[in-house]
């Protein structure tokens, strides 16, 4: 290697050397650097993860409509020896709110079972407007013999619900799956029941 070969790699190493450490450093000062211009700006504040706490505490949810009141009323019915009820008979709701109920359930059999729960509605229109975030009625469970167990059902009523509805009943029947009970004769019994 002749001595300007060298000479011209090395400075080539420093060069590339350099590069990497400035680049390192950039990226090293990026988070400080993009908070600080974050906060002498005001924006992007909700990116940083560092909210003001007073700003918390006056954010509201405008979708909420305060000035109605809606009362749901819990309704269960049971296709089996088994316990099955909610934790209170109705609740007062307002539209847009979001709402949790928990419903309690125990296997009084001697076996273990396999259970599922169809949800139906009064008024009819009710149904469309009844947003169920979370519920034990969208899939099967299994419970062992005397086994008990707590389900939430996380709930919005749409506001566009007509304003002549002031009371929802929510009505949850459960029967055991593989029993004999179908959930198509069920759902048209719970149908048929929410209509009149």
């Amino acid at each position: 290697m002749t001595p300007r070969l060298f000479k011209h790699n090395k400075t080539l190493l420093l060069k590339l050397l350099t590069s990497v450490v400035l680049m390192f450093g950039f990226g090293y000062a990026l988070v400080p650097l993009y908070r600080a211009i974050c906060e002498l700006t005001g924006i992007n504040v909700l990116a940083t993860g560092e909210v003001d706490r007073t700003l918390r505490g006056n954010v509201k949810n405008t979708q909420v409509d305060a000035s109605r009141t809606i009362t749901v009323v819990f309704d269960t019915n049971a296709r089996g020896p088994w316990a099955f009820k909610p934790e209170f008979r109705s609740m007062d709701v307002h539209p847009g709110q979001v709402n949790t109920i928990v419903y309690e359930f125990e296997n009084v059999q001697p076996r273990a079972l396999s259970a599922q729960a169809i949800p139906s509605y009064a008024p009819k229109q009710a149904a469309a407007h009844f947003n169920k975030l979370e519920c034990f009625c969208f899939t099967q469970h299994t419970l062992a013999p005397g086994e008990k167990k707590s389900w939430p059902v996380v709930f919005i009523v749409d506001p566009k619900l007509s304003k002549d509805v002031s009371t929802i009943t929510l009505s949850y029947t459960f029967f055991e799956v593989g029993s004999g009970v179908s959930p198509e004769k069920v759902t048209l019994k719970a149908a048929a029941g929410s209509e009149g």
